[in-house]
């Protein structure tokens, strides 16, 4: 299910599908991790040397168990916290159980500085008006459909339409009527505008093209998929996954984070390790952990 780059990025393809009319759907959500941490701590060398040499500071540099980045950065935040750079700190062959007292105090504010970056596609406005309310700890991208037209228009079919025939084939009619609508509606206001008759005012080719695609755009459903790139921090990862892979979501929105979570958990080991996958009742995964709100 998840392939890597050259480079070690982890991403999910997803097939793209036809109408008889050549309009496109996709039945699955596609990501790739596109941004993840790199860290080195040998910078703080002046740092430590700095305290008295009966201390050992400058050893911290020499743990022999490396940790993924993003793990490292935030453990030694949290050691930063208490100066906790001496022998009897935690070393790194016990990072699960540095994490794990991490958790169960909810000192998530170390994880903070670790961010992940995923390019979200084959998703649906339903989703994406969903996922941006998750504002703290997460930047925002997506496609905007005043910028763009009929020639990238995809849909994205539910879970529940693709193995039920009246549904599905319901689905391409609707989305076939809605192209046509949507070109139907884009030609009409250009060709008017170009006859003279001011339905919208644009001073510039450019503004003339964002006015009339902004306004064809109201025909389009929930359906219509929005390409989405989301950043977050390792902490704003986590509750949106509490919330979000949950038997309470939405099972677009569950889907879809449950594979952003099986893309981070190689580069989250001991971070990400309370997290169980649980089936519910239709078949999709749920995650459950003991620790929330961390």
């Amino acid at each position: 299910m998840i392939s890597y780059t050259k480079s070690g990025f982890p991403y999910i393809g997803s097939e793209v599908f036809e109408t008889t009319q050549k309009v496109k759907y996709l039945r699955t959500p596609g990501m790739a991790m596109i941004g993840r941490p790199e860290v080195d701590i040998s910078g703080l060398a002046n740092f430590l040397e700095g305290f008295p040499e009966e201390l050992g500071f400058l050893k911290y540099l020499d743990d022999s168990i490396k940790l993924s980045s993003a793990e490292e950065l935030s453990k030694t935040a949290g050691q930063w916290c208490y100066l906790a750079f001496g022998p009897e700190r935690t070393w790194n062959n016990n990072a699960e159980q540095y994490f794990e007292n991490i958790k169960l105090h909810k000192h998530g504010s170390i994880m903070e500085h670790a961010n992940f970056t995923m390019a979200i596609w084959g998703v649906s406005r339903s989703f994406t008006h969903e996922i941006v309310r998750h504002r703290a700890g997460c930047g925002f991208s997506q496609v905007s459909q005043r910028y763009v037209g009929e020639a990238t228009l995809r849909f994205v079919e539910r879970p529940e339409f693709v193995n039920n025939m009246a549904l599905h084939t319901y689905f391409l009619d609707r989305i076939d009527a809605c192209k046509n609508e949507y070109v139907w509606t884009t030609d009409y206001l250009l060709n008017k505008q170009k006859s003279g008759e001011e339905i919208l005012s644009a001073e510039r080719k450019t503004d003339l093209k964002k006015k009339i695609q902004q306004c064809s755009r109201a025909i389009l459903p929930n359906e219509t998929e929005a390409p989405i790139i989301i950043t977050g921090n390792v902490r704003a990862w986590r509750n949106i996954i509490e919330q979000r892979v949950s038997e309470h979501a939405e099972i677009e929105i569950r889907r879809v984070v449950y594979n952003v979570f099986l893309c981070l958990q190689p580069f989250l080991p001991n971070i990400l390790s309370d997290y169980k996958t649980v089936k519910l009742a239709d078949g999709t995964p749920a995650l459950a952990s003991l620790h929330s709100k961390v």
